[in-house]
Order: structure tokens, then C-alpha cells, then sequence
């Protein structure tokens, strides 16, 4: 087993010799095993003189023996494309990479998921959008997909991992090698995700964050994705290239609208205009992708239209009693003089993903109102907002 990854990770270790070569090489011969085992001539036929000649002069043992050390960590694995639990939507798309570096959960590479992206230079709005819209679709049961940037994508993680009834489901695709930590600011949210979500990358060991390396990253975040969220986007902006990506590979796209007179909302209008799905809250996305989950109706606090009239079971039930006593709490802290997120939580206690969460399905109930620039205040009944 051992012997069998190290020809894998070999052949992904060669310079000059991309994901297209090991495909040409992987149809012709099988497993890489049996490309190191060929006739040199045969192999020249596949990829040309020089290639080949690379392939087999390359000394990749110290690559290999240090992959190899790594994978035997607890919680580590090498998921290659002959392993079952490769994602199978990868497989879909033009360019699958022949090996994937995993930290944490493995078994998320094969759930529904969606891909949440947007601005690294977000506002506190846009990454509390972010992080609303990650923890009511994972607690509706799809897994969060992102790239472990600053701002959205980091927003779009936490919202993940807060997700309530222990649905907390989130991937982290990067690009540096799967050993390193990036950006340094993300350390604890990246130990998180390896902890309760799942950490992947295609690059070896090692590799450090160079600027060619996210385009590819994109990539794979749309890939094993549904569909693409972009919450807030400048005109030229890596998230446009993930929507166009996840478009190209058959993928939904979906966009948050934001102003008219706000940068970071162009490059979502610019999507909207091409087609994207304009979006409000996550029940459109969830409408759209026609996803139905049991979690929805216990723990999709932002999607359930309004919970307390629904028929539910004797633990159902006791479920929403919960849940009605949580927005009587909340309800205790809001009065009619607008108020921030921040100060709510500040007052409250709670967390900002469980504090939009529950806004947002008080908002549906019409008991709350929200307000420009991200304000909150309580509605009494038969009245509106002032």
C-alpha cells in the first residue's frame, strides 16, 4: 500500500509534468506503478522525449518519504484518484487533480456541498451575511466550501462551524501545502476546520502561497461544489473567477445584491446581470438547488418560513419550544432604538452566526426589522419599523 502511494505522489512530484500528462499517462498505463514500470519507448509515445525523460530521472524520494510521514499522522490521508473516497464531483470536471492532501474529515470530500466566496477587504456586513447564510446551509445539511481567506471566506468557515445541533460541516480548500498555515491570522480557524471539517490542497508539501496557485484552488472549490455563493465581490476579483469556474463546470451561481454605490457590490451585480441567481437568504439558494433535508425543519432557523405553525412531531415539538424560548431571550435584549450586531452580542452572549440566524427567522415572523447599515430593531405587533 505504502509502495502504491509513493508512485502516486511521484508522479504528481515531477516538474514540467501537469495534471493533463498524468491523465495521458494514467489511460495508457494504469496505475502509476505500471508508468514507472513501462518501456521507456512507450512512455515517449504519451508525453513526448522530454518528458519522459524528466519522469524518469526526477529524484523525488525526499518528497516521498516526507508525504509518506505526513500521511501516517493521525487525522492526515493522500486521496488519490483511484481511492473511493475521492470526490466524485471532481471527477466531472476538466482538470482533476490525481491526488489530494487531506486533513480532518475526509469523508466531507463526498457530501453535498456549497461553495461560499467573496472579498478579502469585506464589511463587518458582508462577513456577517457570510456567516449567516454558511450556518444555515450547513444546518440545513450541505457541507460549506471556501478557500480559508481573510474575510468572506473566513466568515463563511466560522458560520460553518457554528452551525447549530452539532451540523457543523465545512471544507477548506488552500493553496499552499497542506502542512503550512495561511494566512498566519487564520491559525485557530484553521486548526478548527481540521478538527470538526476537513482541510484539503493538491500541492505538496511545503509549497508556499504563491499567486499562481489560487486560480487552481479556485477551481477545486467550485468543483466539488453545487453550486457558488459570492457574497461580495470587487469588478476584478478572485470570486468572479470561482463563479465563472463553477458556471463553466455546470455549477450554480448564486450572488448576494448589495448598493449601488459600494465596490464590493459590482462584481455580484456584474454575476446577477450575466445570470447568477440574485439571493436574500438561503432559502432561495436551498429552492433552487431543490434541497431537502430533515435538518431543515429542526435547525434552519433562517430558511423555516415560520416554524410555530408547522405540524411537527412530539420531538420536533420540544425542538421549537426551544427555539421559541431563544428568540423570547433574544426579544428581551431588542427595543424599539436600533441597535448593532455587535452590541447585541455584546448584550446578549451570543455568537454572531447563531445572533443573524435567529434575526433573520424573527425578521420572517415580522417581530424584528433590520436597518440600513446592519441595525436591528424590535417591531411591536401591528406596527412597522421607524
Amino acid at each position: 500500500m505504502a509502495d502504491e502511494l509513493a508512485a502516486w505522489v511521484r508522479l504528481t512530484a515531477v516538474p514540467g509534468i501537469g495534471g493533463e500528462s498524468q491523465r495521458h499517462l494514467l489511460k495508457a498505463f494504469g496505475l502509476p506503478a505500471a508508468i514507472f514500470a513501462a518501456d521507456a519507448a512507450a512512455v515517449r509515445s504519451v508525453i513526448g522525449a522530454e518528458l519522459a525523460e524528466r519522469l524518469a530521472s526526477h529524484d523525488a524520494s525526499a518528497g516521498i518519504e516526507a508525504a509518506l510521514a505526513w500521511a501516517a499522522e493521525p487525522g492526515n490521508r493522500i486521496v488519490t484518484l483511484a481511492d473511493a473516497a475521492y470526490p466524485q464531483a471532481l471527477l466531472t470536471t476538466a482538470d482533476p487533480p490525481a491526488l489530494l492532501y487531506v486533513k480532518g474529515r475526509a469523508e466531507l470530500l463526498n457530501h453535498p456541498a456549497l461553495a461560499i466566496v467573496g472579498s478579502r477587504n469585506a464589511t463587518k456586513q458582508g462577513e456577517a451575511n457570510a456567516e449567516a447564510f454558511a450556518a444555515s446551509l450547513a444546518a440545513a445539511g450541505l457541507t460549506v466550501v471556501s478557500g480559508l481567506a481573510l474575510g468572506i471566506d473566513a466568515a463563511a468557515h466560522r458560520g460553518a462551524l457554528a452551525a447549530r445541533d452539532g451540523s457543523a460541516s465545512t471544507i477548506a480548500v488552500i493553496g499552499t501545502g497542506a502542512d503550512r498555515i495561511y494566512p498566519a491570522r487564520n491559525a485557530a480557524l484553521t486548526r478548527a476546520i481540521a478538527e470538526r471539517g476537513c482541510i484539503v490542497s493538491e500541492f505538496p508539501l511545503g509549497m508556499a502561497a504563491l499567486p499562481g496557485n489560487f486560480p487552481r484552488r479556485n477551481r477545486l472549490i467550485a468543483g466539488i461544489s453545487l453550486g457558488c455563493l459570492v457574497v461580495e465581490a470587487a469588478e476584478k476579483s478572485g470570486s468572479l473567477i470561482t463563479a465563472r469556474l463553477a458556471a463553466e463546470a455546470g455549477r450554480e451561481v448564486f450572488a448576494i445584491p448589495g448598493s449601488i454605490h459600494s465596490p464590493l457590490a459590482k462584481g455580484c451585480h456584474q454575476l446577477i446581470k450575466q445570470g447568477a441567481k440574485l439571493v436574500e437568504r438561503a432559502e432561495d439558494i436551498l429552492e433552487e438547488l431543490n434541497w431537502q433535508s430533515p435538518a431543515r425543519s429542526r435547525s434552519d432557523r433562517s430558511v423555516a418560513p415560520d416554524r410555530r405553525k408547522c405540524k411537527a412531531s412530539p420531538g420536533e415539538g420540544a425542538a421549537m419550544s426551544v427555539a421559541a424560548e431563544e428568540d423570547n431571550v433574544l426579544l428581551e435584549h431588542l427595543d424599539e432604538v436600533p441597535v448593532s450586531l455587535d452590541a447585541l452580542s455584546a448584550r446578549s452572549g451570543l455568537t454572531p452566526a447563531d445572533l443573524l440566524a435567529m434575526l433573520l427567522s424573527l425578521e420572517l415572523e415580522g417581530r424584528v426589522a433590520q436597518l440600513p447599515g446592519g441595525l436591528y430593531q424590535r417591531v411591536n405587533r401591528g406596527q412597522g419599523p421607524n
